[in-house]
């Protein structure tokens, strides 16, 4: 991976996100499959100018979705748990 801006997709603004967020200083982002834990880390400090102390991540398979009766299956991804520096905070709903 050579860009950083392909790296990340985006956040994850689920419930469990944002608690996770509040409790622990972490965020969680999807983020391409073919990018390692170094490229995601180096990232998030360039495009956010905060610093990550870890990252975990996880290969999340898409569902089965049907409609009518047709049977499809939705895309799988990547998700990245990032932990971040003590005072260094990244709040995606700072814009909305």
């Amino acid at each position: 991976m050579k860009n950083i801006c392909s790296v990340v997709k985006k956040p994850c603004l689920t419930e469990k996100s944002m608690g996770l967020q509040e409790a622990y200083n972490q965020v969680v982002v999807k983020v391409d499959p073919r990018a390692n834990k170094m490229e995601i880390k180096e990232a998030i400090e360039k495009l956010f100018k905060v610093k990550v102390e870890k990252v975990r991540t996880c290969n999340m398979p898409g569902k089965e979705k049907r409609v009518g009766t047709n049977i499809g299956h939705r895309s799988d991804w990547k998700k990245a748990v990032v932990t971040l520096a003590q005072g260094h905070k990244i709040d995606f709903l700072e814009n909305l």
